[in-house]
This record gives C-alpha cells, structure tokens and sequence, in this order.
C-alpha cells in the first residue's frame, strides 16, 4: 500500500504531501534485547546520544551496541515530516524520514570524536538516497545532533573526512547533519534486530577505510 515508486523514494515530499502518521507512539519493549538497558530516556548520568543514519539500521545498531563506552541503541526513524510512522510508511519515501540508530555513549569511555570516526567508516556517505543496494530517501545518510558542540564537530568531521576522500579521488559526501531531530522509535521487531536474527541482512560497507586510519588528528 505504502510502498511507492522508486522515483517517489528519491525526492522528499514537502509537509503537505507527507503522509500524516498518527498520534500514538509506536510501542517498544522497554528493555535492550541485548544488555536489559531500558531503551528510552532518561539515561545515566554522563552520558551523550546522538542518531545516525547509516542506510539499513539493523547492522548499524550492531556495529555499535558492540563498541565500549556504548551504553545502549535503539532504532528509528527521524528527519522527517509525518508523526509516529511506521516502518511501511517511512519505505514509501513519503514521510521524509530516514532510518537512524540512537546510540547513548559514556564520555569517559567513548568520546564524540570516535562515535564519528566509527560512522564514516563504515558505510558510504557518498551515495545520496541510498546505500549498496538499498535505494531510498530512508537509506540517507545523516547525522542528528543535540547541542552546539556536537554541531561543530560532526561538520568539522565531515569537512575532514571529505578531504581525505578527494585526496583518494573518491566522491562527494551526501551526508545530512542537523540538531534537535525528534526520534520516532521503530517497531520492536526491529529492535536489536540482528542479535534476535543473527543470521539477518546487514549492508554495512565503508567506501574506503585507509582513507582516513589515523582520524582525530586534533
């Protein structure tokens, strides 16, 4: 119903096209699959969160519920129009959305600066809507900050990781970064995602690893 033409997943519907979601929010278990930490706030003291859009956000919210200082993720959608969609609306293209995955770290164990070091290398932020084989407005690449500290670093991070790229003759990034991005959280079934099906579809892939081994400089 909700799926769409490949051309309408690959231009953002403006508010008056967007499909006008629901007031409800999408349940959740309240408990990450994997650690039993609940998965919405509040959180811990010392802690930060951030959203990533990384294209499918099964295999980027493994990637980081399995670096220390995570202190947990949870998946969603954000950086869009439509309130509350659901996963069939969002794969339309016609909530504006993009897949994310929000990841709440320990600053004493894990800094800002390697939570991005870890986005841009694995996967490609060139791409625009999509990512490998997923085609979509949903698959875009994104960062979704909450301060002004963490606005300056992601575009600083980014200003830097498209320099190396060019040095590598590889292309343009493509990724979004915007602050204070409301989180729609995705329906449990996607929640950990890939620790209930470990044998699941992961597309994760960096455009070029060695481009960039030794970021931060700073």
């Amino acid at each position: 119903m909700f799926q769409g033409s490949i051309y309408q997943k690959l231009i953002l519907p403006s508010a008056a096209q967007a499909l006008p979601g629901r007031s409800t929010l999408v349940q959740v278990s309240g408990k990450h699959y994997v650690n039993s930490i609940p998965l919405k706030p509040p959180f811990r003291a010392g802690t930060e969160s951030v959203l990533l859009g990384m294209g499918c956000f099964w295999g980027a919210e493994r990637l980081f519920w399995q670096q220390q200082g995570v202190v947990v993720t949870a998946v969603g959608y954000a950086g869009g129009i439509t309130p509350n969609p659901s996963y069939e609306e969002t794969c339309s293209g016609q909530t504006a959305h993009t897949e994310v995955v929000l990841v709440v770290f320990d600053t004493q164990v894990l800094g800002f600066e390697q939570v991005l070091k870890l986005f841009w290398e694995n996967h490609n932020p060139t791409q625009g809507y999509r990512q490998g084989n997923d085609i979509g407005s949903q698959y875009r690449s994104a960062i979704y900050v909450n301060n002004e500290t963490q606005l300056m670093m992601a575009e600083q991070s980014r200003a830097d990781y498209q320099m190396a790229l060019w040095q590598k003759k590889l292309g343009g990034i493509t990724t979004e970064i915007k602050m204070n991005q409301s989180l729609y959280y995705a329906e449990d079934y996607h929640q950990q995602y890939l620790a209930k099906t470990p044998g699941g579809y992961c597309n994760l892939q960096s455009i070029n690893k060695t481009a960039f081994p030794d970021y931060p400089k700073r």
